[in-house]
């Protein structure tokens, strides 16, 4: 065994890799993006030559992966929580289908939004399509819970949910890793058709197999190694011969509960419950509330184990999230774990109360720093080109998207009036067009078009739409860290193929020199009644720096 200092995200990808996998698919996305940068970079991945190309979005990649999965192959299909949207029509489908090599989807949530629309817990997902799913909480189970997972995806014929989030993602630990990794699976024609085309005829029959699998799934969940059971009953119990508290905590918050007891673990009177393989582990839950008078859930992300156990087992004296010991949003936090835990078992925390007032000074001393644009970005002109023709309308909108030129809403530009999801803003133009709005302009990055805006573009053209729509080009998927964009050189022929009219595509390069041109089309194009089509095209500053040193270090 050897040890290495990894991030939650490299140990998902080194522990996929050790298990034999011969594809990773994924879009860019934070906090997931490190696993496929990961994998495309590593010597065993290159030397077995590991599918690792970035898929045009997370749907893409959910149906490429069950076709290497049919071919008897494992694949790992990686994505951040609202790209879970995207892929969910095969996700939840896959359950149905059941997969021949095992297929492994890794989901990346993020509790606080610290980049993303909304803080949607993807276990949900996995209960919802009747998948199972793991949950690391450390990234040593971050690694080992790969082959696991491979493994048991070929045992039951389904596939895996693995949820992390952005902490676990995104903090290094030390891991002990395997000196060799599993040979890849050979390629088989052992899938069956008939479990593969879901007519109704065959997928009611997958769906009565599927459901009647879920006993077997919890009882697995029971006795995984993963999660560990109740402790048995302290000496020290409480009226009635039941322990005071229990505690359940899952994911990277059963380290927050570990940091907060470890300390006083021996004179405290509780007993603890880990979860991190799911269907919910009934067993293991009924044994601890019949162990304890009153139990504390503690799960990072949505109440999801507080809301079942709750459901399942009636008891009243179940706490968490949604009873106000826990904090309902956002993150938890070492503190906030501890101040709760501390008041249900009596224990005093000065040291607590002096961290959150250093936390409050510290908070009213540190000047706020909002994002923006990069000095020198082709976004900056192409809003101040937009601003400059818009002054012109009354009650303008412009509808905007997923990317760097989302900071287009802030300071100095105000430029954009929504950002919903990836792909919207032509859509949501086309629909305040159809109520009556002129000027709707749309504006959206290279690699969201292709990812979801085709489509939305084509029924624009469909219904001749009263749109203007700007796909601000910067030839890379910048927000992420500047990965191939899928349809880099290829726009020009992607509009004419969907058929915006040729006279009314256009492609500007967005420089202050340029301005008076810029200005001028857009002007034009907004006047025109139909679909018109911009791309200001300039590579992204950052990428455009990366290259140039790159070259400096590297003349041939």
């Amino acid at each position: 065994m050897e040890k290495k200092l990894l991030l939650g995200d490299e140990a998902v990808a080194l522990g996929a890799l050790h298990a034999g996998l011969s594809g990773v698919y994924a879009y860019p996305g934070t906090p997931s993006t490190e696993i496929t940068e990961f994998i495309q970079l590593h010597p065993l991945a290159k030397e077995r030559k590991v599918h690792s190309r970035w898929c045009t979005n997370e749907k893409t990649a959910m149906e490429a992966a069950l076709g290497m999965s049919f071919m008897g192959k494992r694949a790992l299909v990686c994505m951040k929580h609202v790209g879970m949207n995207v892929c969910a029509d095969p996700f939840v489908n896959s359950a149905m289908t059941g997969v021949n090599g095992g297929v492994v989807v890794l989901v990346a949530d993020d509790p606080s939004m610290h980049s993303s629309q909304d803080e949607q817990d993807s276990r949900f997902y996995g209960k919802f399509a009747m998948i199972p799913t793991f949950e690391p909480s450390s990234q040593q189970e971050a690694y080992d819970m790969m082959e696991a997972a491979f493994d048991y995806s070929e045992q039951q014929c389904l596939p895996v949910l693995m949820r992390v989030t952005t902490r676990m993602a995104h903090s290094r630990a030390v891991v002990q890793v395997k000196d060799e990794a599993r040979p890849e699976n050979e390629m088989n024609y052992n899938a069956v058709a008939a479990n593969w085309v879901l007519l109704p005829a065959n997928a009611r029959k997958r769906n009565d197999k599927v459901t009647a699998q879920q006993a077997q799934l919890e009882e697995d969940a029971a006795n995984s190694k993963f999660n560990i059971g109740p402790s048995p009953v302290p000496s020290l119990v409480g009226r009635g011969g039941k322990c005071p508290l229990g505690i359940i905590a899952s994911g990277i918050a059963y380290n927050y509960v570990q940091e907060a007891l470890n300390s006083q673990l021996s004179t405290l009177n509780f007993q603890l419950l880990k979860i991190s393989q799911y269907p919910l582990p009934k067993k293991l839950v009924r044994d601890l509330l019949n162990n304890c008078e009153k139990v504390m859930v503690v799960e990072e992300g949505q109440p999801f184990i507080e809301e079942q156990v709750r459901g399942v087992f009636e008891s009243q004296n179940i706490q968490g999230r949604l009873t106000g010991e826990l904090p309902r949003t956002g993150e938890l936090t070492p503190d906030c774990v501890a101040a709760a835990l501390n008041e249900e078992l009596g224990v005093k925390n000065e040291e607590s109360g002096i961290n959150s007032q250093l936390s409050t000074l510290n908070s009213q001393l540190v000047v706020a720093r909002p994002p923006q644009l990069c000095q020198g970005c082709g976004h900056r002109d192409v809003y101040a080109a937009l601003n400059e023709v818009l002054k012109e309308y009354e009650n303008p909108r412009v509808f905007g998207d997923i990317g760097c030129y989302t900071l287009g809403f802030l300071p100095p530009y105000r430029a954009i009036h929504s950002c919903v999801d990836m792909g919207a803003s032509i859509t949501m133009a086309k629909g305040a067009s159809d109520a009556g709005q002129w000027p709707a302009v749309a504006i959206i990055g290279d690699s969201t078009f292709t990812h979801s805006g085709m489509t939305g573009l084509l029924d624009a053209v469909n219904e001749k739409a009263n749109i203007t729509v700007i796909i601000s080009d910067n030839l890379t998927t910048a927000m992420t860290g500047g990965q191939d964009s899928a349809g880099t050189n290829k726009f020009e022929a992607i509009c004419l193929g969907l058929g915006v009219e040729p006279e009314h595509l256009h492609v500007v390069v967005p420089l202050p020199k340029n301005m008076p041109e810029i200005t001028r089309i857009i002007r034009e194009e907004i006047n025109y009644k139909g679909v018109s089509v911009i791309i200001p095209q300039r590579e992204c500053i950052q990428t455009f720096k990366r290259k140039a040193k790159a070259k400096k270090q590297n003349p041939l």
